[in-house]
């Protein structure tokens, strides 16, 4: 399919051939959901830990005798059972397992979002940036013309060089390089905006499939 490159004053440029395999998959919306629920899984720092047993200070001395007393039997105060005693089973701080999604699942994922982005005509294409822009109010003016907000700069490296300065204090606006591209952060804008090396290297990584 084409799709339509803008320039950063503004105007229209040529279309740009993108794949159906990368804008125009069917998209399954529980997959994107497992995905995204990994990517926070995955993200979060596990702080959450419970002394257990054998981390617990005190005396090792049983309670009282193992027979003759008519109770339960019962070893030292560190037993869970015990108010002050170790915890069975509990969290063990960064000792956590992550749940682990293969490479194949998290491109078809990808791929699935940004069609999903192009049919609902929330994905843009900026052309390649090759000078600096150092003016919020350059930037801005190109969102504000082409009714842009709320969105997620997908950028090659040379393009996301020229126009850190100009981005980085407009609201609800974020950049990213392209090898950064995810699930999460796509969802979470309303709109993205690729640039042409962007959008061509991401093509390229996901499907094989050269422009």
């Amino acid at each position: 399919m084409n799709i339509k490159v803008l320039n950063i004053d503004g105007t229209k440029g040529k279309d740009l051939k993108v794949s159906d395999n990368l804008a125009g998959l069917k998209v399954n919306n529980r997959l994107l959901k497992y995905v995204i629920d990994w990517q926070l899984n995955h993200s979060k720092k596990r702080v959450a830990k419970t002394k257990q047993r054998n981390e617990i200070v005190g005396s090792t001395r049983k309670i009282y005798a193992q027979k003759g007393t008519g109770g339960a039997r019962h070893s030292s105060r560190k037993a869970p059972l015990f108010v002050g005693g170790g915890v069975a089973h509990g969290p063990k701080g960064d000792n956590y397992k992550i749940k682990k999604i293969n490479k194949k699942i998290r491109k078809i994922a990808l791929a699935q979002t940004i069609s999903k982005k192009k049919s609902n005509n929330e994905l843009y294409i900026l052309d390649d940036v090759k000078k600096e822009i150092k003016k919020t109010k350059i930037f801005n003016t190109f969102l504000n013309k082409n009714k842009i907000s709320n969105v997620l700069i997908v950028s090659d490296k040379e393009t996301e060089k020229n126009i850190i300065k100009s981005v980085r204090n407009i609201a609800n606006v974020k950049l990213i390089n392209e090898s950064g591209t995810n699930v999460y952060d796509l969802v979470r804008y309303k709109n993205v905006l690729f640039t042409t090396s962007s959008i061509k290297n991401i093509q390229e990584r996901l499907t094989n499939e050269k422009n």
